[in-house]
């Protein structure tokens, strides 16, 4: 029998995983950070960034706040700040926004917009320790608001409540939008991306905007595949987000998702290392350990990489361990194999040997294919259906 410690893995926790990243801004990152742990990546950025440089709503608003000082300014992201000055400075206003600044209540959402607020020479008054602008939005609201000029820097993200809550306790609030979205001008890898997770040829997506998860809603809707997709991020492809505010556009829709506890790339990464391994089927199989992943197998802890016809096999037959399934069902099972069932003896000769080890799949005379599950497991199964 197996022992599977005596298999220390040899890939990473992603391995046999695709992971699609949606991400335009650290794309790189993302995918490297993934990579690195054994997932393949299919990257599909479902937004592109207005540069700040051609921004002229970003001018604008720039321009307003120079000309009239607000009495508090929250700032939000860190790049969003230090890329405003930068702007500013390119324009040649760099010097008047942060004189104008200086004189203004900083409020900044956490460390790294602090960091970045600092950089510039100013100093921030006060920052939650929560990362949160649900919390910031309750201290201004406590404090009061009405009738003050408040500055917020947007970052291409909804601040759901935040501006409405603002206005409501009477504050005049001026918006400043850092890094604009827009759809991507090529978007033939959203569709790949889409076609992927319909297909279930995907494991998980990130997101790491709202934007970016309403963009890829809004592409799926236009080619009309918009219930296929929600049907798929529904039940098996996982809707991975940075934060609680990238995941409400998905939310709304009904699509459960899982967040780290810090809203960071990293946690993100190592929270799909968690969730995407306990979410695979594993079997006792002949002796064997048999893990399935989304294009691959664990046996005995041992990667093998599957053909995606195998991985159509392997699943259907996982679906119902140690029954016997025909071929007729395996035929349909497999993509585009038409009507002759010599493909199935074909793919299933190849899932034999990608798995290494033969007698995992027993042949039944005349009946079709099972899973040689073990005796103690088969008789656990018989008895929970």
């Amino acid at each position: 029998m197996y022992d599977e410690r005596e298999q220390p893995p040899e890939h990473g926790p992603l391995a046999g995983f695709t992971v699609g990243v949606t991400a335009a801004r650290r794309a790189d990152e993302l995918g490297a950070l993934l990579e690195r742990r054994g997932a393949a990546v299919l990257h599909a950025p479902a937004l592109r960034i207005v540069p700040l440089a051609d921004d002229s709503e970003l001018l604008a608003a720039t321009k307003d706040i120079i000309g009239q000082a607000p009495d508090i300014a929250v700032a939000t992201t860190a790049i969003g700040f230090r890329g405003w000055v930068e702007a500013a400075d390119g324009w040649g206003l760099g010097e008047d926004l942060l004189a104008r600044l200086r004189g203004v209540r900083i409020l900044a959402r956490g460390p790294k917009v602090k960091g970045a607020i600092r950089a510039a020479g100013l100093t921030e008054e006060w920052s939650p320790a929560s990362e949160s602008l649900a919390e910031v939005l309750d201290r201004l609201l406590e404090e009061g608001v009405d009738g003050l000029r408040i500055a917020v820097q947007l970052h291409g993200e909804p601040l759901p409540g935040f501006v409405e809550s603002l206005r409501a306790g009477g504050a005049e609030v001026v918006g400043v939008p850092v890094y604009r979205w827009l759809p991507p001008e090529d978007l033939g890898p959203v569709d790949r991306l889409v076609d992927a997770a319909v297909a279930r040829t995907l494991d998980a997506v990130t997101f790491t905007s709202a934007p970016a998860a309403v963009s890829l809603l809004s592409r799926a809707e236009e080619r009309g595949l918009l219930d296929d997709l929600l049907a798929a991020l529904g039940h098996d492809v996982l809707s991975a987000c940075v934060g609680p505010v990238t995941a409400l556009p998905l939310q709304a829709r009904g699509i459960d998702t899982v967040q780290p506890e810090r809203f960071r790339l990293g946690p993100l990464v190592q929270l799909l290392c968690r969730e995407l391994p306990a979410r695979a089927r594993a079997l006792p199989v002949a002796g064997h350990r048999l893990e399935i992943r989304g294009h691959a197998v664990l046996v005995d802890g041992a990667l093998r990489p599957v053909p995606p016809a195998g991985m159509s096999l392997l699943r259907a037959l996982s679906r119902r361990p140690g029954w016997v399934v025909s071929r007729a069902e395996l035929l349909r099972a497999l993509p585009g194999a038409g009507r002759d069932e010599h493909a199935v003896e074909t793919a299933m000769a190849r899932l034999r040997s990608a798995l290494g080890a033969p007698k995992l799949i027993q042949t039944v005379v005349k009946r079709g294919y099972r899973l040689a599950l073990d005796p103690a497991a088969e008789s656990k199964y018989d008895a929970d259906g």
